[in-house]
């Protein structure tokens, strides 16, 4: 059953983001990031190539030819085909479609209000269908 964490008061989504990655990454996990819209997946996709110089994390979209042997797949398609079922980072304001295929599961949730609300529901979702479900609340200095 998927292990969803949820990582929530996060005031830059697509900094933290990268971060978590990073800490995937470190443990050899496979992840697939699931965004709402290209627009915010270009930001993402420019995040990882430029928040660390002492890190490499390779990445492409889904349905990219290298999506099998590259360890980080972004996608805002719910009906994508993606090559991981390891890590699944949901950045959008949905149930993923098929998020009971991955391991693990993280929803970040920002400071903005319409998000927070949606996280709520999802939490909701999960909780009522009895997935293991964990909060970690991000402290904002």
């Amino acid at each position: 059953m998927t292990q969803i964490d949820f990582h929530t008061n996060i005031a830059d989504k697509v900094l933290y983001t990268c971060r978590l990655v990073r800490k995937a990454r470190a443990a050899q996990c496979q992840i697939v990031i699931l965004g709402d819209n290209p627009d915010e997946l270009a930001a993402l996709d420019r995040a990882l190539w430029t928040f660390s110089e002492l890190d490499f994390l390779p990445h492409v979209r889904a349905g990219d030819p290298l999506a099998a042997q590259t360890p980080v797949v972004l996608t805002d398609d719910d009906a994508a085909d993606l090559p991981h079922h390891h890590v699944l980072i949901n950045l959008s304001a949905r149930v993923p479609a098929h998020f009971a295929r991955f391991e693990r599961m993280f929803e970040i949730i920002s400071l903005d209000e319409t998000d927070k609300s949606g996280g709520r529901e999802r939490y909701r979702f999960y909780q009522q269908r009895g997935y293991p479900l964990t909060h970690f609340v991000a402290e904002n200095v």
